[in-house]
């Protein structure tokens, strides 16, 4: 939403921005400082002058035209410092309110801050190039102007500290050779350091680490006093910043301390310097006192362990006679294993050996027997001895199966008594239920005299108005048996859709405690016989017409895939179990049809 009142300059300098080519924009631009200068220094019309330049894209347009090529516009390099200049501006102080603020301070400001530091880095290269010491005067003033202006935007914004310390624009000007160049962007970071002093502790480490060793690099490395008088500033307010980068820097740098003080004492800036070295010193020696607390609980710690060391020595012997204790009890333990394997093995082999004799004396009697029956018995008596030995081996075999099931189903068929009396004690229960509710249907309500008196005088009202016909003694009979007749038909039928009712209810909950245990069953993966034995059915003729078609559908799925192209190619017994497989569900005893 726009502002009610604009500036008609604002105005006119939105509509030759949207006309003019691209090079004439960035003098155009310059208009704005004009504009700024008008208005007092917080004052609100200098607020509201901001808020229009943002809702007309103004700064924006400003921001963008910060990566042209200078080389060519009206100005050169100079107008794109002042461009930076007004761009730092209208971002400090302005308040956006009927934008989304997100907009603003997520994208825009820290756009600003990248684009302010790569035409930092464009003059430094142009300079660089440069071969008049004029030129290099004027982008060094260029560049002077770039610096001032990314810490007048910090310092209006200070959540932009810590992405001018991570942006690698920054860290490549602060590590050229360049005296001019470095120094200024020494003191562009001492400004960040004055205006957020925890600004160190919220970047990367390795950040940290980069900006701390071409600081130190730059004091082993030179002996040019304005580099080192810079240099030694800013270490200076990284260690009153905080006592952890003290800590971290005396740790990380041991030789410092005495490299400050031979290389740099009387270079003109000996009350930094010596305020430097009071504090590294200081710091060095609360840590040269955590080392000698830390030696001192080592030592303690060394003399308590030889301490337990040799108590334990002390009491070496009675653990050998526990251990020797222990191992001849262990192999008198394995002696006796071996002992009992020894006997069960010579009481098998004597147990095979009796088995072998019975058998061949069984063989034998069978021969005695069979020398005696006549010829032409032999094969009857063969076939009854087979016969006779199949029937003892089936019932032994269906003796050891329903064992075994019972075993395996005892859980469940305990859980299904429990289900049945409950059942059945809720039946009862409800059969009482609907007994008194029907005996209190037919039970009359008593009536009090006043409920009396009313109800027959609207009686006799209603006889008056609606006078009846007259009705012969017979009609009436006949009347009241008829009214008997519907009324005893009534009554018998409704004691079947009752129990109708009561069936289907029955069933449901049946269905539904069924879904529950297949709901609640475990994966093919971790289920056990029991847990397959549950969902069995109890039913034979269920049980096999489930595995054949199981035996269909896995013959089904065998077949190669020409086979399975059309319905026409199956077979009509194929087709049948498949339909019956696919349209039924076998569910622990009860068969469930799909609608």
């Amino acid at each position: 939403m726009k502002p009610v009142q604009v500036d008609s300059r604002i105005l006119s300098l939105a509509a030759q921005d949207t006309e003019c080519p691209d090079l004439d924009a960035p003098v155009l631009l310059l208009k704005i400082k004009d504009i700024l200068t008008t208005a007092p220094p917080g004052s609100q019309e200098l607020q509201k002058i901001k808020q229009d330049l943002y809702y007309y894209d103004l700064v924006q347009y400003c921001l963008l035209v910060l990566k042209q090529d200078y080389s060519r516009v009206l100005g050169g390099w100079v107008t794109a410092a002042q461009i930076a200049e007004i761009l730092s501006l209208c971002c400090v102080g302005l308040d956006v309110k009927e934008e989304e603020p997100e907009e603003f301070s997520s994208k825009l400001l820290p756009s600003a801050v990248d684009n302010l530091l790569f035409l930092g880095r464009r003059l430094h290269v142009r300079r660089s190039r440069a071969i008049k010491d004029e030129d290099r005067r004027e982008f060094l003033h260029c560049f002077q102007t770039v610096a001032d202006a990314i810490c007048w935007l910090c310092g209006g914004h200070v959540q932009l500290t810590d992405k001018v310390l991570q942006n690698g624009h920054f860290l490549q000007l602060l590590m050229t050779d360049d005296v001019e160049t470095s120094t200024r962007m020494m003191s562009v970071l001492q400004n960040i350091l004055r205006i957020n002093s925890d600004v160190l502790l919220q970047v990367a480490e390795k950040t940290l680490h980069c900006i701390l060793d071409e600081l130190v690099y730059k004091l082993s490395s030179t002996v040019n006093p304005v580099i080192g008088r810079a240099a030694i500033k800013v270490l200076l307010s990284v260690v009153e910043s905080d006592p952890r980068l003290a800590a971290a820097l005396t740790a990380r740098y041991k030789g410092l301390e005495s490299l400050l003080s031979k290389q740099w004492a009387g270079k003109g800036f000996d009350r930094n310097l010596d305020h430097l070295l009071d504090l590294l010193c200081s710091e060095n020696c609360r840590a040269d006192e955590a080392q000698r607390l830390h030696r001192a609980v080592c030592i303690i710690q060394a003399a308590w362990r030889g301490f337990q060391t040799r108590k334990r020595l002390k009491q070496l012997p009675k653990a050998v006679t526990t251990l020797q204790k222990n191992f001849r009890a262990k192999r008198e333990q394995e002696l006796q294993h071996l002992r009992k394997q020894k006997e069960e093995e010579s009481l098998r082999q004597q147990l095979q050996l009796q088995r072998q004799r019975a058998m061949r004396l069984f063989h034998e009697r069978q021969l005695t027997l069979l020398e005696i029956v006549h010829a032409g018995q032999v094969n009857k008596h063969m076939r009854e001895m087979e016969d006779k030995s199949a029937l003892t081996i089936q019932r032994h075999w269906r003796a050891y199966r329903a064992r075994r099931n019972f075993l395996q189903q005892k859980q469940s068929l305990k859980h299904y008594k429990m289900a049945v009396v409950i059942q059945k004690a809720v039946r009862k229960f409800l059969e009482k239920q609907r007994k008194k509710k029907a005996y209190s249907l037919w039970k009359p309500k008593a009536l009090s005299d006043e409920q009396r008196l009313s109800l027959q005088e609207k009686v006799k009202d209603y006889i008056k108005l609606h006078p009846a016909s007259e009705m012969s003694e017979e009609m009436s009979k006949e009347l009241h048996q008829q009214a008997q007749t519907k009324l005893a038909q009534y009554l018998m039928k409704r004691n079947p859709e009752r129990k109708a009712q009561q069936h289907r209810e029955a069933l449901l909950a049946q269905v539904h405690t069924y879904v529950d245990q297949l709901m609640s069953a475990p994966s093919l993966a971790e289920a056990t016989m029991q847990d397959v034995n549950v969902h069995m059915s109890r039913s034979a003729p269920v049980v096999a017409r489930a595995k054949q078609c199981h035996y269909t559908m896995l013959k089904y799925t065998q077949w190669p895939w020409w086979k399975k192209l059309g319905e026409e190619l199956l077979d009509d017994g194929v087709s049948e179990d498949l339909c019956a497989e696919i349209g039924t569900l076998f569910i622990g005893g009860t068969k469930l049809q799909d609608n």
